[in-house]
């Protein structure tokens, strides 16, 4: 007990400065399904404008019945790893649906895709390779570059003449693999992969692209940022998300060239020693890509949603990011002042999250809105009215 006791006091210390800095993270409790209006465990109804549900499918009948079908007939959960005794027919057909959606070859599944980005890269490369990652890549990529031996390369956000720069230096290893998030998530800007894909092919380099935030979002059909950039089919690597616009609920995906997908198959540790994803999930999965590939109602809405809240925000004098998807930073820089005005916002029936250090850099703090398809007109017109009275009463705005 008398080193936990040490270890305790150092722990309350920690805790007591990031709660002195304005920076500790509280946990608002929802006690209604992920929706456009969510209940608070206060007893409060609120509009939710934080939540990644893109196309507003968390709680569609379709995606429910779709996973009430499957735990009938296929049961709750598999108990069990992929290669023993855990793919059923459900994974497969996923898969198949996934690599149709994308017009890639072959997917893997795994349990997020935090474990697709900490998977992908240690069993493909090592340490006679390069890898040349985006510097805003998410923590995933991250932390799965720093499981690979490869050599590493780091150039600024969204940057092409670093991103050459990095390649040059990068030439002497054997393969080379350029990396980033198709859409990042904290400001909203869309990676350049037409010319990130031209300096691949100059610099004799392979592409990776985490599609999580752009996936179903961006594109004129949701594809993703290669169907933006008219590269559909022609990145070697994409990782992706069933936990944001395909659902909400949980499990990742990569999905490519199939040498590469049947290496992971064989090599990659979160597939090997994880449980397979349970069938309600996997076939509330194939509904809703099935579903967005006969119509695209949804995106076109998003577009449209995105396009106004972010035109109105701005006339109000709000410092807002460029952004390329549904993600609207508005930028407050002062950690303590995006938690005062997300709390004012709540009061305002608004429901949204600051993000300060270090979720994003220091001196960046802003809060984060997400807009979805199922939010109407006047759901905009209310945020952006608690947006601007807030904005005002704390002089965010002039």
């Amino acid at each position: 007990m008398e080193a936990y006791q040490k270890f305790r006091e150092y722990l309350v210390s920690e805790l007591d400065d990031i709660r002195s800095a304005g920076l500790y993270k509280e946990e608002r409790i929802i006690v209604s399904p992920q929706s456009v209006k969510i209940r608070l465990k206060s007893g409060e109804e609120v509009l939710n404008f934080c939540a990644n549900n893109y196309l507003g499918l968390s709680d569609h009948p379709g995606l429910i019945a779709a996973a009430n079908r499957a735990m009938e007939n296929r049961g709750y959960g598999m108990s069990s790893v992929r290669f023993i005794c855990g793919t059923q027919d459900l994974h497969k057909q996923l898969e198949a649906t996934i690599a149709r959606f994308f017009g890639t070859e072959d997917t893997i599944l795994y349990a997020a895709c935090f474990d697709a980005n900490g998977g992908v890269f240690e069993p493909l490369l090592n340490e006679n390779d390069a890898i040349i990652s985006d510097a805003l890549n998410h923590a995933s990529i991250i932390d799965g570059v720093r499981l690979c031996k490869a050599v590493r390369y780091r150039y600024a956000n969204a940057n092409i003449e670093d991103l050459e720069l990095q390649l040059q230096a990068a030439q002497q290893q054997r393969f080379r693999l350029i990396v980033t998030d198709g859409v990042f998530s904290m400001d909203g800007n869309a990676a350049p992969l037409d010319r990130i894909y031209a300096l691949a092919q100059k610099y004799d380099a392979m592409v990776m692209v985490d599609e999580s935030h752009s996936a179903g979002v961006v594109g004129k059909t949701g594809r993703g940022t290669t169907e933006q950039f008219n590269l559909r089919g022609k990145i070697d690597i994409l990782t992706g998300t069933l936990g944001k616009a395909f659902g909400g609920a949980i499990g990742g995906f990569t999905t490519g060239k199939k040498e590469i997908i049947a290496l992971l198959r064989q090599r990659s540790r979160p597939y090997l020693f994880s449980n397979s994803l349970p069938p309600s999930v996997v076939n509330a999965g194939i509904y809703a890509f099935d579903y967005l590939e006969k119509s695209n109602t949804l995106q076109d809405k998003l577009h449209e949603n995105t396009s106004y809240f972010v035109d109105k925000m701005q006339k109000a004098g709000f410092d807002i990011k460029p952004t390329q998807s549904a993600i609207c930073a508005v930028m407050l820089y002062d950690a303590k002042l995006s938690q005062d005005m997300a709390t004012q916002l709540l009061k305002e029936g608004i429901y949204v999250t600051g993000f300060y250090y270090p979720v994003v850099p220091k001196g960046q703090a802003r809060i984060r809105v997400q807009l979805s398809a199922a939010h109407e007109k006047e759901h905009l017109d209310k945020c952006i009215k608690a947006f601007t009275k807030t904005g005002k009463e704390l002089a965010v705005l002039k």
